[in-house]
């Protein structure tokens, strides 16, 4: 009987543990991938160990010959340049593509909300723990962040966590 009380109580705490904040990170109903294709400058982020310290990064996303998107994400951090290259491939439901930068270990990339046209989006991945806004420039003015902002809030993500890029004016 102990055995099977502490084997429940290690579920519950398990169950517990696991559990994330639930957000709604459904997807834009439709994107025109050669518009979405191009440079996009990252103006705001979660934290994660694989961006942390880098300034004025940016996205490059190139279509392949064989349908598969090119991934080259570049920043400055500590002085230097920085890089990490990847791949992404389209799925069946607009807005979601799987991106890879370790082998064959995909994620989503999830394109919550963007612009007509297409000039900002709003970008997440499969649960709460990744947000991104990017932009065609380096700066969004005031309200165009307020718009972005309260999509992201709507949605139930902490935009207080959000880290704002260092990027160049133009």
């Amino acid at each position: 009987m102990k055995k099977f009380f502490l084997l429940a109580f290690t579920i519950g705490l398990l169950s517990a543990c696991d559990a994330t904040a639930k957000v709604d990170n459904s997807t834009v109903q439709s994107v025109d991938l050669n518009r979405y294709l191009g440079y996009w400058y990252e103006i705001a982020k979660y934290d994660h160990h694989f961006e942390r310290g880098l300034d004025y990064a940016m996205a490059h996303y190139t279509l392949r010959d064989d349908g598969k998107i090119d991934v080259l994400n570049t920043g400055i951090k500590n002085g230097r340049a920085e890089d990490a290259k990847g791949i992404a491939k389209t799925t069946a439901v607009p807005g979601l593509l799987r991106v890879s930068f370790f082998g064959p270990f995909f994620g989503d990339y999830r394109i919550m909300m963007l612009d007509a046209d297409y000039q900002y989006a709003l970008v997440g991945g499969n649960n709460d723990k990744f947000l991104w806004i990017l932009s065609r420039t380096p700066q969004l003015d005031d309200a165009t962040k307020s718009l972005i902002l309260a999509e992201a809030n709507r949605r139930g993500y902490n935009t207080n966590k959000l880290i704002w890029v260092k990027q160049s004016a133009k």
